[in-house]
């Protein structure tokens, strides 16, 4: 069974930082794209960014771009999204999901995280 567990949200000021991990278990990252979606309040969930099974990294939202950044270790089975310069805007409850491919839309994917939440406030 797919399993994925998201770590590394919380409470953070308007120009720090967060890591943001996402587990696997039930499968190995070789075979499976993961990607990371965010949804703020009263918003749809977006796709931010995903990486292949093959580690090719597809970023899809122009608001994070240069500040997002996705990798993987597949030794330990884990998907990180690096956060800098972060933004009140990127307050959101962040998710990782598991499918065949990338894209950005959230429908397309099986497999879900519980969600971590990240706060940018002062």
């Amino acid at each position: 069974q797919l399993q994925l567990v998201e770590s590394g949200g919380g409470l953070v000021q308007p120009g720090g930082s967060l890591r943001l991990s996402c587990v696997a278990s039930g499968f190995t990252l070789d075979y499976y794209a993961i990607g990371w979606f965010r949804q703020a309040p009263g918003k749809e969930r977006e796709g931010v960014s995903c990486i292949t099974s093959s580690g090719e990294i597809k970023n899809y939202t122009d608001t994070v771009k240069g500040r997002f950044t996705i990798s993987r270790d597949i030794a330990k089975n884990t998907v990180y999204l690096q956060m800098n310069s972060l933004k009140p805007e990127d307050t959101a409850v962040y998710y990782c999901a598991a499918d065949f491919f990338c894209t950005p839309m959230p429908r397309h994917f099986d497999s879900w995280g519980q969600g971590t939440q990240v706060t940018v406030s002062s």
